[in-house]
């Protein structure tokens, strides 16, 4: 079931894009940390330029997004956590986060703050093919 709702974050109020997959969230968590699987699920990124292939807390690069190179920072990351936020061209972007249900079902949640509200149908649209991926693996 996918959702979009407003919620209260640790980073305060945010417009939450939420997916509930059949699949462990170790699983979900390894394909959302993976840079170079990241335009098989992104639906805008086409190539990606990453300091790790595994993204941690600094990690910078590079996403090809429309045909431009667009800067990035990893900066905030937890693997026990299952959470990472990012940067794009300087400007706070999306958290992304597993949240396990059972040890074959978890919740895919992409934190957006307020100012990224327009980003909210490609969020819903990566997070259908982040099942996609998933169920292919």
């Amino acid at each position: 079931m996918t959702r979009l709702q407003t919620a209260h974050t640790r980073d305060g109020r945010r417009l939450e894009a939420s997916h509930v997959l059949s699949v462990p969230a170790a699983d979900a968590w390894e394909l959302l940390v993976d840079t170079a699987r990241w335009p098989d699920w992104a639906p805008l990124v086409t190539g990606v330029e990453a300091t790790e292939r595994r993204i941690q807390l600094g990690t910078t690069g590079h996403v090809l997004v429309s045909g431009v190179w667009v800067p990035f920072r990893i900066s905030d990351y937890s693997d026990s956590d299952r959470r990472w936020s990012w940067c794009l061209a300087g400007v706070p972007a999306a958290t992304h986060r597993v949240d396990a249900l059972t040890a074959d079902r978890c919740r895919v949640v992409f934190e957006l703050p307020v100012h990224a509200v327009g980003s909210a149908p490609i969020s819903l649209r990566a997070l259908e093919r982040l099942e996609s991926v998933l169920d292919a693996d």
